[in-house]
């Protein structure tokens, strides 16, 4: 495949727009076999290999989207609430459907080929408290090659008819998915806590006994997102230090733990999370969308991966979702770069998820996930790619004007499915 190759080499600190971590092979070939990568070159290859040429065009890695939610494609952009209101008014009802196996597959066959389209080809998705929800998730992901981490969403109390499980129940669905899908083919299952007031002490204490019985399981959460959410947090567990000491009292905070949110962080937690490995998916569309607060990016001491989160995000669009982390910086007086933007949705999520030998970036070795992108589509763009004079410059231009439209082709594997 020729293109203009871009991925990273380790982490680029931040607020560097010179980067030895960036490495930028302009008209390149990347010479891909039996869907993994197995070299990259400036010549052309000989006759032996099938040509696929995207010269002019920018080769980067499949996107990682580290949190989003399959039922609620229904209700982004919704109007007028805010985290806690736009469960019960919206999340809900929508995710409520999916108890009907029919519907579990054509949700799930719309959402990840949605994922596809926007460039994303690995992510860690919610499902539905409903285990035909989950099932439908892990085959569809295996039907197209996608790596996918997924499971059953826990949730015992303080959500309506039809969206509670109970310990017992919720505990033989998790093995038997378990025994099913972990690990089978490119997929991965994650103990997945809708957030804990939605759990009683007892299932969360059972989420806990799953993860440390498999190291290899990931577990997914929401933490700290909004301060009402905080609040409520601190009278069901008035024992907890604070809203991630719930998660760390039962086990569930551990190097393959995925905290969505974190903006209402204190300095223990974020030590504790860099103790554990954790990471925090940044979700910045969300974020603002719902007015939950502004994450402080560089006063992390953890792993921090991106991530759409929709509904309560606007796009399944990394490149949106990269420009809306821009500028909540902004707003806090720090510049995010193109550079750790970029990592962040690739290597950086793929070692976070310890996949690092598997995606985010386009070595020897890795799987062939990769996007194909125009540099610039319109006459706005395109004037303003044209003026670009170095390439973090032409780079932040395309992070802040691209989208889905931009998108030329996607693969997974090598083959290519957009």
């Amino acid at each position: 495949m020729r293109g203009d190759l871009l991925d990273f080499t380790a982490a680029p600190a931040w607020g560097d727009t010179e980067s030895p971590a960036v490495r930028f092979d302009r008209d390149h070939w990347l010479l891909i076999e039996d869907g993994r990568i197995v070299g990259r070159q400036a010549a052309e290859p000989d006759a032996s290999w099938a040509r696929k040429d995207h010269a002019g065009q920018l080769v980067l890695p499949g996107f990682i989207d580290t949190h989003v939610h399959c039922p609620q494609l229904e209700v982004i952009g919704s109007y007028g609430t805010e985290l806690l209101d736009w469960l019960q008014r919206y999340t809900f009802p929508a995710e409520r459907a999916f108890a009907d196996p029919a519907r579990s597959r054509a949700g799930a066959e719309v959402f990840l080929d949605a994922l596809l389209a926007s460039g994303t080809t690995s992510a860690v998705v919610f499902p539905t408290v409903h285990k035909v929800s989950a099932e439908a998730l892990f085959e569809g992901a295996a039907a197209r090659g996608m790596r996918l981490v997924t499971g059953k969403v826990l949730m015992d109390r303080h959500a309506p008819d039809g969206l509670r499980d109970d310990v017992e129940q919720a505990e033989r669905d998790c093995v038997d998915l378990i025994d099913r899908f972990h690990g089978r083919e490119r997929l991965a299952y994650a103990v997945t806590v809708r957030f804990a007031p939605t759990s009683t002490p007892e299932q969360l204490a059972m989420a806990g006994a799953l993860c440390r019985a498999d190291a290899s399981l990931y577990m997914q959460t929401h933490v700290a997102e909004n301060r009402a959410e905080v609040a409520w947090v601190a009278q069901l567990f008035p024992q907890a230090r604070s809203y991630l000491d719930v998660y760390e009292c039962v086990g569930l905070v551990h190097e393959r733990a995925v905290l969505a949110h974190g903006i209402w962080l204190d300095a223990a937690d974020k030590r504790l999370l860099a103790e554990r490995g954790a990471q925090v998916a940044h979700c910045p569309s969300s974020n603002l969308f719902l007015g939950s607060g502004l994450f402080d990016w560089p006063g992390a001491e953890f792993n921090v991966s991106l991530a759409s989160d929709v509904g309560g995000g606007t796009s399944l669009s990394l490149p949106r979702n990269l420009l809306d982390a821009y500028k909540i910086q902004a707003l806090r007086g720090a510049r995010l770069t193109a550079w750790a933007a970029l990592h962040a949705a690739t290597r950086g999520a793929a070692e976070a998820l310890r996949l690092g030998g598997e995606v985010g970036g386009l070595s020897a070795g890795q799987a062939a996930d990769l996007c194909v992108w125009d540099w610039a589509r319109g006459p706005v763009a395109e004037a303003r790619d044209a003026a670009a004079r170095e390439l973090h410059e032409r780079v932040f231009a395309w992070m802040t004007q691209a989208d889905e439209r931009n998108l030329a082709a996607c693969y997974v594997a090598g083959q290519r499915r957009v």
